[in-house]
This record gives C-alpha cells, structure tokens and sequence, in this order.
C-alpha cells in the first residue's frame, strides 16, 4: 500500500472521530511513517474551527509556522494563503480561520504577515472582532511600527470592532514614540464615542506623561481621575511615583507614597523597588535597608531587582564587602544575581582597587551562565584604566574581540583615558583617530579627557585645535574643559588667551571655578596686568566665591612692581 493511500485512509478515519481524537491520530502521523499532506492539514483545522476548538487550531498554525510540522514539497505559507481563499473554507468557520492565522502570525511575531491575512479578512466583508484587531495593532506597537498601527487603526476602525483596549494600545504606542499630544487626542476621540476611559487608560497617559518628562501633566490626569470616581490602582501609583523621583521632586514622590497607603493599597515590589532605589541614589542606604526589611516582614518576596538596587547603593558608598555578603545572602534566599547584579558589584570592587576580586566575579558570571556584556567588558577596561594597568587593559581587549563586541563610544573613552593617565598621549590620539573611522562621533566626555592630557603635557596648541573642533561637531565644551584648557593656558603662562577663555565662561553662563578665577590671576599678575586681574577678583567675589587672602597679595605686589617700574624710568 502506498504511502500516499495509507494517509487517505487516516484522514477518512478523522472524519469519523471526535475532533480531539482526530487532532490525536494527525499528531501520530510521523509515528507511523507518514507525511502530512495539505489535505490532511485542511481537513485537521477545518474539523477542530467547525467544533470551536480555537485554541487548538492556533496552536496547530503555530506547529506549521515553525516548522515543527513538516510538508514536503510544500510552503506552510502557500498552504495558509489558500486555505484563506474565498470559496476554499466553509463560510461558517472562515472568520474563525482568520482569527486562528492572525493571532497565530502575532504569536511568532510576524506582525507584517499577521496584518496581511487581517486586510484580507476584510476584503472578504468579514468584521474581525476587537480582541483580533487589538492583537494585530499591539503586535506592531511592540515592533515599534508604530505608524503602521496608526495607518492600520484610521484604515480599519470603522470596518472592525473597536472597544477601550483598542485606544489603549494605541495611546501606548503614542505615549512611546513620544508624541503625547496624539495620544491625548485618542483620549478625546475615545470620549466622543460615549465610552468612559478606565483605570488602564488613565494609568497608560499617566506613564507615557512621565516616562516622556511632563509631570505636570500626569499630575492634572492623576487628580482627573479622582473627580470622575476613578480610584488609582497600586500600578498608577508607581508609576507616577517614579516620575516625582526622575524629576527630582522628592518630596512629591514620598507624599504620593504616604497618601498610597493611606488609600488602603499594598505597594507592590515594584513600588518599594522605586523607592528603595531613590533612598540608594540619594546614598541612604540605611533607609533603604529598613524598606528592604518591611518588604519582608509584609510577605512581598524580594527579587532580584532588589537586590541588585542595593548592591549598587552598596557599591556606590564603597561599602563592597557588604555588598558581596548580600548577594551571597541572594543566593541563600534561592535567586540568582542577574549580570546587571555582578556588573555593579564588579564595578564596585574596580572603583576601591581591587581588580583581583573583580576578575574573580568576572568568571563566576561567565560560569553560572551569563554572557559578560558591552557593559561588563567597560567596568573592567575603567577599572584598569584607573589603576594604570594597560597590561589588564590589553587583556580585556582581546576578549572582547574573541567574543565578537564591538567597542562603544564609552569603550574608546576609557581606552582614550587609560592612555592619558599612562601619559602615552600619542597612543591616546591614535585610538580618538579609531573611534572616529569606527563611525563614532566622539562626545563632550571624550574631549575632556583629550584635552585634560594635552594640557598636562603642557601641549596647548594640539588642546586648542581640539577645543575649537568641539564647536565643528556642535558641542558644547563643559565647564571642566574650560577649567582644564584655563589651567593649560596658565601654566603655559599665557594671560591673554586664559582670560578671553575665562571671559567666554562667563559670556556662556558657566561660573569658573576657583582655581581658574585664582590661576588667572596670578598669571596676569605675573605679566604685571593688575587691572585686568582686579577686574578679574571683582567678577570672582560677585559669583558668589571667597578669594583666598594670597590673592590680595599677589594683586598688591603686582602694583608695587609696576609702581618701581614707573620710578625707575622716570629716573
């Protein structure tokens, strides 16, 4: 019996089975040594879509996208395309097929292929249902096609059904590429259409608000919500909360936080995570440790975000030691320290000297399992850079390159400045000239460290060709490169150019520091330029800052020196 004759006679015995019996025996077809056919295929989806068993046929789609089920001599997308044609399904189930196709596509996020077989099911005048259209425009969103979810939402809203989710997704999307005004224009349109926006909706505004800097905002949509009787969720909380805290209003977030539980509501882990992570960063980390135990004490499990925030604020304080024992408390608790975990605590132990433990938690990360990242490869090459270790420096390198990482901008800076404090400024120069053909666009904090070297040298031409390139490539020297090219000009003892640049400080609404202001002055005091330095201690004492007594003296003395001079030629 042929091969071909055995798998008709199966498919005849399916259709005479219950459907989850028939989905059985298609299953056991490998077992037997048959191969699937389109009919089979066909036949299979066609008996579990007519007995509503819609989940199964998805799942069966997904087996044929992935390949999981073979066909031969058959494209699986050839087959779906013809499964889709008019005439080729029974009307009853076609809508159902459609739905099985699309959420199956988004499923394995094809969102373009998902959209096709949705614009066909509307060709055909089926009316896809509002969860099928929501899969489709949220499967784009999350491919950050967002502009094909606002062309698909206005192409098809009046062909397809619509509910709340369908303008919150799309309020997401708008919230994400950043044009808030768009997104508050479906909050209106929602309105007009006599639906009533929910906590989600309002929740989805409120993140978008904050995450894109209007707090304002979020704050006038948070106080909206109370007026039409919305009460604000555990969720609409946190994510407002972390917006006081990225605005740096503090004081806001800890009274919204206060007024949570007022309300009655647990804060969830992700809330005490924010705050727990605003106390790390404001470096109280004993407040922070005194969350950490309430956490405990009211049964929310700790994850390994919370650890990790604590571990940096650890490590930010220096506190390494500490740090170490409670990762290894981590792991007693049964969670594993993610790579953002041994970044830091590695990082940690490079910013107090000791590379050796910090090679050490290197290879346990490589050994657990985790791939060290761009970032881990830059912690160790600052690490070296710091510690004026090139040979370390070199070895992280060589890795990187065998692992196949490309260096960053970040990476060429640390190399830039490992060179600089090794004073090897001519290699300095070479890797800024390999960043630059790399395609990367050295920024304010490569400069920087450029420069500082070159003034340190005492090489000012090279430092003020770079300086002048800054403003070439639109950047804005900082206030520490001005310091730093002042000091150069000083100890070159060059008043002039340090006083044109202590001028365009000023001119620029940067406040030099004090050692500019007092090696400026000195500098022009050396010339016997006393006016210009008196000018220069006028403008130091009205920005606020105290001029040290020796100053005066310098002054002083530059006068009398230019009295003699005087004397002397009138003799």
């Amino acid at each position: 019996m042929s091969q071909n004759h055995r798998t008709l006679l199966l498919v005849q015995k399916m259709v005479k089975t219950p459907p989850l019996k028939a989905l059985s025996l298609f299953n056991n077809f490998t077992l037997q040594g048959l191969e699937h056919t389109p009919q089979s295929i066909s036949f299979i989806i066609h008996h579990l879509l007519s007995s509503n068993l819609l989940t199964h046929a998805r799942s069966l789609i997904l087996k044929l996208l992935s390949g999981q089920i073979s066909l031969p001599f058959f494209n699986p997308s050839t087959l779906l395309r013809q499964l889709t044609q008019l005439n080729s399904f029974p009307s009853s189930s076609r809508g159902y097929l459609f739905e099985a196709i699309i959420n199956a596509h988004v499923q394995s996020r094809l969102p373009e292929d998902a959209l096709f077989y949705f614009t066909h099911m509307v060709e055909q005048g089926l009316v896809p249902g509002s969860r099928v259209f929501n899969n489709v425009l949220s499967s784009l969103v999350k491919s950050n096609n967002f502009e094909k979810a606002w062309w698909v939402f206005s192409e098809f809203k009046d062909r397809t059904k619509l509910d709340v989710y369908s303008f919150g997704i799309m309020m997401k999307g708008c919230c994400q590429a950043g044009d808030l005004d768009r997104g508050f224009r479906f909050l209106v349109q929602l309105e007009e259409m006599g639906w009533s926006p929910n906590v989600v909706i309002y929740t989805t505004l409120i993140d978008g608000c904050c995450k894109n800097g209007d707090i304002e905002r979020a704050k006038r949509l948070f106080f909206k919500m109370g007026e039409i009787g919305l009460v604000a969720n555990c969720y609409t909380y946190t994510v407002l909360i972390n917006g006081f805290f990225k605005k740096g209003l503090k004081k806001d977030g800890f009274e919204l936080y206060e007024k949570m539980k007022g309300n009655g509501i647990v804060p969830s882990i992700h809330t005490y995570n924010s705050i727990t992570n605003d106390y790390c960063n404001d470096g109280k980390i004993s407040s922070a440790f005194l969350l950490f135990d309430e956490m405990r004490q009211q049964g929310v499990a700790c994850n390994d975000v919370t650890y990790g925030i604590l571990v940096g604020g650890l490590c930010r304080t220096k506190r390494v030691e500490e740090a170490e024992k409670l990762v290894n408390q981590m792991k007693g608790d049964g969670i594993s320290p993610s790579l953002i975990t041994f970044n830091r605590l590695i990082d940690g132990f490079c910013n107090v000297g000791n590379l050796d433990k910090a090679l050490s938690l290197f290879n346990e990360l490589k050994s657990v399992g985790h791939s060290p990242s761009l970032v881990t490869y830059n912690v160790l090459l600052a690490g070296f850079a710091r510690a004026q270790n090139l040979a370390g420096v070199a070895d992280v390198v060589r890795e990187m390159h065998e692992r196949g990482i490309s260096p960053c901008k970040v990476t060429y800076t640390i190399l830039i400045d490992a060179f600089v404090r090794s004073d090897e400024m001519e290699k300095a120069s070479q890797i800024h000239s390999s960043m630059e053909k790399a395609g990367l666009v050295p920024d304010v904090y490569t400069y920087g460290v450029l420069i500082h070297g070159l003034c340190m040298k005492g090489t000012m031409k090279e430092a003020s060709r770079l300086f002048t390139s800054m403003s070439e490539k639109h950047l804005e020297p900082s206030d520490v490169i001005y310091n730093m090219i002042i000091y150069g000009f000083c100890k070159e003892g060059n008043s002039y150019k340090a006083l044109k640049l202590l001028k365009e400080m000023s001119k620029n609404g940067m406040v030099p520091n004090p050692a500019s202001y007092g090696s400026t002055i000195r500098v022009l005091c050396k010339d016997i330029k006393w006016r210009e330095a008196e000018l220069v201690l006028k403008e130091m004492i009205m920005s606020g800052l105290t001029p040290p007594v020796s100053i005066y003296d310098l002054i002083s003395k530059a006068k009398e020196d230019t009295m003699l001079k005087l004397k002397s030629t009138l003799i």
